[in-house]
């Protein structure tokens, strides 16, 4: 089976992602960032924002256009390992 063939996304396509971490300074600055470094066409103006219960953690939902399973994979592995961020879902 090929790779196409196995993927339940059609390349290219808008792929919403969680990002949660610690709600400091530059947080949201550092994912727009790493959003548009694997996605240039992003606007950040489609970020959507959810603050914790007791305000200490920050949700952050960026919606990317997904071109192959590579450029998510990369783009899950660059987002994981940043040190604001807690959780990539």
């Amino acid at each position: 089976m090929t790779e196409s063939a196995a993927s339940l996304i059609v390349y290219p396509s808008p792929f919403p992602i969680k990002v949660m971490g610690q709600r400091v300074d530059g947080f949201v600055q550092a994912v727009t960032l790493i959003a548009r470094a694997f996605d240039p066409q992003f606007d950040a103006s489609t970020i959507e924002l959810r603050e914790s219960k007791g305000g200490k953690y920050l949700g952050i939902t960026i919606t990317v256009i997904a071109t192959s399973r590579e450029q998510l994979d990369e783009l899950y592995r660059t987002l994981s390992t940043h040190p604001m961020v807690k959780v990539v879902l």
